[in-house]
């Protein structure tokens, strides 16, 4: 789980935690569901194919800090990342230390 702070006119505090019943990473903003990515995972391997933001939320960069997230518990994991959503390749080339979680053998497959 990972908690964080963003100056805005009030502190918003976003938190990224993994709803394992649910097969997703949610992001909470100020304890309310702001978002999640899908997960289908195969022994440390995590296929993300759909992300997604809700409409109140959006605009406030919580899709990106959704899937950093999500990111740095898989690799806290061990796990790799296979990025199906259009949106996690995005991020990792905004974020290029989160390439490593892509095997290489796939990286082109994602234009990564």
């Amino acid at each position: 789980m990972r908690t964080t702070s963003t100056p805005k006119e009030r502190r918003m505090t976003t938190t990224v935690q993994d709803n394992a019943a649910e097969s997703r990473f949610e992001i909470l903003v100020d304890q309310r569901l702001a978002g999640y990515v899908d997960y289908r995972k195969d022994g440390d391997e995590y296929a993300l194919p759909h992300t997604r933001v809700l409409p109140e939320f959006g605009g406030r960069g919580i899709g990106t800090q959704l899937i950093v997230g999500t990111l740095d518990e898989i690799a806290a994991r061990g796990g790799t990342v296979l990025p199906y959503c259009p949106f996690v390749p995005k991020v990792i080339r905004d974020h290029p230390e989160y390439l490593e979680l892509v095997p290489e053998a796939q990286r082109g497959t994602f234009d990564l």
